[in-house]
């Protein structure tokens, strides 16, 4: 599996997304390793990867300069080891909980232990 972040495998529908922050729909399963929570869903649709949205709480950082900084280095953790999910049906919404700038070194342990329970 190549090592890019395409377009295809972003999560952009609205309806999508509302479905996956809905607490009632049976659906889905979510957990946490610090600092990172995640919600996902398996789908019927024929996707090529599994689709993946990564938030950032603007309520924690205010300024948009931390929030992308934290934004760009989940990105990566997950392109670097996204290998390690190997179904395609899914939905995935990764949420940065802390109040505070972790590491990179944090965030990609904390990615690939994510990454091997979803699997």
């Amino acid at each position: 599996m190549s090592q890019t972040f395409k377009k295809y495998e972003r999560l952009c529908h609205k309806k999508v997304i509302e479905s996956l922050f809905d607490r009632g729909n049976p659906l889905n399963k979510s957990f946490a390793v610090y600092p990172i929570r995640v919600i996902y869903q398996k789908t019927e649709k024929e996707q090529l990867a599994p689709k993946v949205l990564f938030s950032v709480s603007k309520r924690s950082f205010k300024k948009a300069v931390d929030r992308n900084l934290l934004k760009r280095r989940l990105r990566e953790a997950y392109r670097l080891h996204k290998s390690l999910v190997s179904n395609p049906q899914l939905n995935i919404v990764f949420l940065y909980t802390p109040r505070v700038e972790t590491s990179y070194q944090e965030i990609e342990k904390a990615m690939v232990s994510i990454l091997q329970r979803i699997q």
